[in-house]
């Protein structure tokens, strides 16, 4: 290497160094989480509890005070703890329990290019059905799910003008975080979500159906959040087709997704869990364009929010 490229030995080894150690402060948080830490429980009968705890200061998690007590700080209570309305312990559990595990066969993955359910968990079916195999499970991924929404939803509906529009319905939007964060920008805004049978259980008040196989509720504007990037293009366009058949001229379609880059670590890494877990993928800009245009929707346009998901809106055509 020439010289004038070389760079101090320090900088070289610093990002393997990091992603070396990266899981381990990941699995920190998620045995934490799991042993009810950040509820306040101190489980008896782990030897080792203390260890755990102060590993958890050092990452910012838990505050030690001087007489031994430890308590959480800000960020736990509102993204760990939970009681707090945006948790994300749900997702974290889902994280521990399912994902984590069946990342240990992502090279399987890579390879065979197919989700590890089977290969992990000894679990047949579509995904959906190892998501939600017990009442339990179900309900730890939908919180999580709804933690998530929290932070990306109120961006996702001010990334474009959406006053024009006069009835949302959220396509597998679960608890309504999408919803939510419509009809506070936007108070005139009629909402719907509209969700499989199995997640009604949990919410009562949504619309339940596979749209996949059952008409869509009428609407002139539809979203899909985290539902893209679950499938492959051969799933996604009969979806996106009956979408575009669905709605009335001028009517339009929010995706919510990340979007790729070639420097968007989140999107990518994103990607590969998709890979792990799901038959799906992340897209870029020009792939959502792409799929959106040959569903039919005349303009596509794409904009990132800086939170955990962009937004892409396309609309359909006026009649000529």
């Amino acid at each position: 290497m020439p010289a004038s490229r070389s760079l101090p030995k320090a900088m070289t080894t610093s990002i393997v160094v990091d992603l070396i150690e990266a899981f381990r402060r990941s699995k920190t948080m998620f045995a934490a989480t799991a042993l009810g830490i950040f509820d306040g429980k101190r489980p008896v009968g782990f030897k080792e509890l203390p260890r755990l705890l102060d590993a958890c200061v050092a990452l910012g998690l838990l505050d030690k005070r001087g007489n031994g007590e430890y308590v959480n700080t800000p960020e736990s209570d509102r993204f760990l703890s939970s009681d707090s309305p945006d948790t994300l312990s749900g997702y974290v559990l889902y994280s521990n329990s399912a994902l984590y595990p069946m990342w240990a066969n992502l090279e399987d993955a890579v390879r065979e290019g197919a989700p590890r359910w089977k290969q992990t968990f000894s679990l047949d079916g579509p995904i959906f059905s190892a998501f939600f195999r017990t009442d339990e499970s179900m309900r730890e991924f939908l919180k999580g799910m709804h933690g998530l929404g929290r932070l990306g939803s109120p961006a996702i509906v001010a990334a474009f003008d959406l006053s024009r529009f006069h009835h949302l319905v959220d396509l597998g939007g679960a608890s309504g975080h999408l919803v939510q964060a419509a009809r506070e920008r936007y108070p005139h805004l009629r909402t719907t979500v509209f969700d499989l049978r199995a997640v009604k259980k949990v919410y009562p008040e949504i619309i339940a159906g596979d749209f996949f196989t059952d008409p869509l509720p009428p609407a002139d504007l539809y979203a899909l959040g985290r539902i893209l990037h679950d499938w492959p293009d051969s799933k996604c366009r009969p979806l996106l087709g009956k979408i575009y058949d669905a709605l009335p001229p001028e009517g339009a379609l929010l995706v919510a997704e990340k979007l790729l880059d070639t420097h968007n670590v989140p999107a990518h890494m994103q990607s590969l869990n998709m890979l792990v877990c799901t038959e799906g993928r992340e897209r870029t800009p020009a792939e959502f364009a792409s799929l959106l245009r040959e569903a039919g929707f005349s303009t596509v346009e794409s904009r990132r929010t800086g939170t955990v998901l962009d937004a892409t809106l396309a609309v359909k055509g006026a009649v000529k």
